[in-house]
């Protein structure tokens, strides 16, 4: 059986509630409505550190935080791969037809997994994870691993 490995990035802190979904949830996103659990992912470790700076108010702070990355081991058998996405899917902000593409694939309980177009790096892909299907015990969640971003990450000069 082939598996998918994403990588999720988040606080330190934020360790022991990285799967759960609701930081998602609380505030919404590209892929869901609020009050919607999803969890974020992407294919690489670089891509999950894109996916933090472009949300990040001010990223010199980046470095005074503590960050774990988390390895998630998925069953190939349950990721969907849809053959098309909202045609505003790389909006910014971001359109309520990917919110609620998103937000039904959850509902409907689809799979475990949807793989989607990162809007930060074309070519390349994060994955939904719906923490409330009933197969999300099949995801392997390994080990947090410390990250840090290089401190030459700071805000530009003004």
């Amino acid at each position: 059986m082939s598996e998918i490995l994403a990588w999720r990035l988040c606080a330190a802190r934020r360790v022991p509630w990285a799967f759960s979904g609701e930081g998602a949830a609380r505030r919404g996103g590209r892929w869901n409505l609020p009050g919607v659990r999803v969890v974020y992912c992407a294919e690489s470790r670089s891509l999950a550190a894109l996916e933090v700076l472009v949300h990040a108010d001010e990223t010199g702070r980046l470095g005074a935080l503590e960050w774990a990355c988390l390895p998630a081991v998925v069953p190939e058998a349950l990721v969907e791969k849809p053959g098309q996405v909202p045609l505003s899917w790389r909006a910014y902000p971001h359109s309520i037809e990917t919110q609620e593409f998103g937000t039904q694939w959850i509902h409907e309980k689809r799979s475990v997994a949807l793989r989607v177009p990162s809007a930060v790096v074309g070519g390349e892909f994060n994955f939904l994870l719906n923490p409330l299907h009933p197969d999300f015990a099949q995801v392997s969640i390994g080990k947090p691993e410390p990250f840090t971003f290089d401190p030459r990450i700071e805000p530009a000069s003004r």
